[in-house]
């Protein structure tokens, strides 16, 4: 009798645990995935998720320093243009503007000078006919055109010291014509620099910990007495 009744017990577990593994199974099929992963206390990743990388994050933008530096010698500003720093074009053309005017002025001033000397250095050297021929003709004549206003060659004491002031003229204006170039060939020159150092310098990242504090201050001079002075401290 106890033999049988433990056969019976035995049969009903096979039969419970068996209609549980249906149940489970059951509920697998039916419930979504990530469902059945909280219930099994299992991690589920979509493989696609792992492998795909992130197209959201964008390179970082750096302008490579040795095409800055062509470019720029090439196409005054476009250095500026590559580094993405157009607020300073109007200072660069601008200030190749104002080097190309005064080049310009020194210059047409120099040639007016130059050629007023040329020709009173040749009316001074010849025979009266051809300065009474040249004096008939005053406002054609380019030193007599470039008298200053209200001036006559006798303000200058004759055609002799005026030719002395002509060259003189002329000398200045070529010297300050030379400079200008010179300043524009080294304003040239530095419109580059610029582009290179930002093309450096453009992600250089200064810490927050750099700071700069003034103080008051006791310091000793060579008496040895104590001065007051202000101390000025820059922390790294």
């Amino acid at each position: 009798m106890y033999k049988n009744l433990t056969i019976f017990i035995l049969f009903i577990s096979l039969v419970s645990v068996s209609a549980q593994a249906r149940v489970v199974d059951s509920i697998k099929v039916q419930l979504p995935k990530d469902t059945v992963a909280r219930i099994f206390g299992q991690a589920v990743v979509p493989a696609k998720i792992l492998s795909t990388p992130d197209s959201t994050k964008s390179k970082a933008f750096r302008p490579n320093p040795g095409k800055v530096v062509w470019m720029a010698t090439i196409i005054p500003g476009y250095g500026q243009i590559l580094n993405k720093k157009y607020w300073k074009l109007p200072l660069v053309y601008g200030g190749f503007l104002g080097c190309a005017y005064a080049i310009s002025w020194n210059s047409n001033q120099y040639n007016s000078y130059k050629n007023a000397y040329l020709d009173l250095y040749t009316y001074n050297h010849s025979d009266i006919n051809y300065k009474n021929a040249v004096d008939k003709n005053k406002a054609n004549v380019s030193f007599y055109q470039i008298l200053p206003k209200g001036y006559t060659i006798a303000d200058f004491q004759g055609y002799t010291e005026f030719e002395k002031t002509l060259k003189t003229r002329q000398d200045f204006y070529r010297r300050y014509r030379d400079l200008s170039i010179i300043a524009t060939i080294g304003y040239y020159a530095l419109t580059i620099i610029d582009a290179y150092v930002d093309a450096q310098l453009y992600d250089f990242d200064i810490s927050p910990d750099l700071s700069m504090r003034v103080q008051p201050a006791l310091i000793k001079n060579s008496s040895g007495n104590n001065t007051f002075a202000m101390q000025c401290n820059i922390s790294f």
